[in-house]
């Protein structure tokens, strides 16, 4: 049975990462709350395939949008953090996606794909699962697609922004709009 995580405080994670300049580092959930910003987790199945550029390539072209809400958007699957590196430095016409304003994380033990509940464990990948963190911790909403089916980077954006209004939010409700 799958355990609910929406209205919990979310799996505290550490991770190897690919930092923005292209450097090897770590990720972890608790840096993100000690500054004081909401996290945007999201899971991929692997690198170097179809779906997953376009929404990694989408979400970085929009980073600046996350930054302004106060978010950190991290990218996780369980290839390695060597692999991630091979794929940044691939250019985007060889199936690559070049340059991240974020940093890719390597869940190579499974741990945070398995806490998460999205890791499919007779393949030892991850489903398209994507987390949205206040600073305190509790996570707020979550999503999980099939993997043949890539994010809608403005409803992210949307749910973040309508997460951070602390009000009531109708169906369709847009940002500027006015809450119940």
């Amino acid at each position: 049975m799958a355990e609910r995580l929406v209205g919990k405080q979310a799996p505290r994670f550490e991770m190897e990462a690919v930092l923005s300049n292209k450097q090897f580092g770590k990720v972890s959930l608790e840096e993100n709350m000690k500054n004081d910003k909401w996290t945007v987790l999201f899971f991929y199945p692997m690198d170097f395939t179809f779906v997953c550029p376009t929404e990694i390539i989408a979400i970085s072209e929009r980073y600046e949008e996350f930054q302004d809400l106060d978010a950190e958007v991290i990218g996780v699957s369980t290839d390695t953090i060597h692999t991630h590196l091979a794929w940044i430095n691939t250019d985007r016409k060889e199936n690559g996606i070049g340059q991240l304003a974020y940093t890719l994380a390597a869940d190579t033990n499974h741990v945070v794909s398995r806490d998460y509940g999205v890791l499919i464990e007779e393949e030892g990948i991850a489903l398209r699962g994507l987390f949205i963190i206040n600073p305190e911790g509790e996570l707020m909403y979550q999503v999980v697609h099939h993997n043949n089916v890539g994010r809608e980077v403005d409803e992210v954006l949307r749910v973040l922004q309508a997460l951070q209004t602390g009000g009531l939010c109708p169906a369709n409700w847009k940002p500027g709009q006015a809450t119940l």
